[in-house]
C-alpha cells in the first residue's frame, strides 16, 4: 500500500501525540504529504463562516502542538482548521477533497451506559471513508 496523502484529525488529547508520530513514520516510508485538521464545530444557529475567536485561538494552539511534535521527527504537515456542523462528515468531506489515501484518527477511551463506546465520529468515518482508515485507540495507564 503505497501513502502519498495521509489525514490526520486531531482533537487537543494526548493520544494526538501518538497519531502525528505514527503519521510521521508512515509519511517518511514513502515521502507522503501529511495534512491535520482541528475541526470547529458550529451550532445550527451561527452561519458556518462565523468566527469565534477562542475556539480558533484553540484550534490554532493545538495546531501549533501538533507541527511542534511532527518538527521534532524531521516531518512537515500541513494544518487546517475546519468549521463545521459535525465532525465525521467533515473529516469525510476533507480526505474526499485532498484525495487522501488514509485517515488516521485517534481515539480515546469513552464510556456511554458502562459500556466502552467508539462515539458517533469513528464510526461514522469508517463507514463512509473514501480511504483506508487506521485507528490509534488511547492506552489506557
Amino acid at each position: 500500500m503505497r501513502l502519498r496523502r495521509i489525514l490526520v484529525p486531531v482533537i487537543g488529547t494526548q493520544t494526538d501525540e501518538e497519531v502525528i508520530g505514527l503519521a510521521c513514520r508512515l509519511a517518511r516510508q514513502d515521502n507522503s504529504e501529511v495534512y491535520t485538521i482541528n475541526i470547529i464545530i458550529l451550532k445550527r444557529d451561527l452561519p458556518i463562516d462565523a468566527e469565534i475567536e477562542p475556539e480558533i485561538q484553540k484550534a490554532e494552539d493545538i495546531l501549533a502542538r501538533i507541527e511542534s511534535i511532527a518538527a521534532k521527527q524531521n516531518c512537515r504537515v500541513d494544518t487546517d482548521v475546519l468549521q463545521a456542523r459535525e465532525v465525521g462528515p467533515a473529516i469525510v468531506n476533507e480526505a474526499t477533497e485532498r484525495e487522501v489515501d488514509l485517515i488516521l484518527m485517534g481515539a480515546s477511551y469513552k464510556m456511554r451506559f458502562g459500556e466502552f463506546s467508539l462515539g458517533e465520529v469513528v464510526p461514522y468515518v469508517l463507514k463512509n471513508a473514501p480511504c483506508r482508515v487506521i485507528l490509534c485507540h488511547q492506552h489506557l495507564t
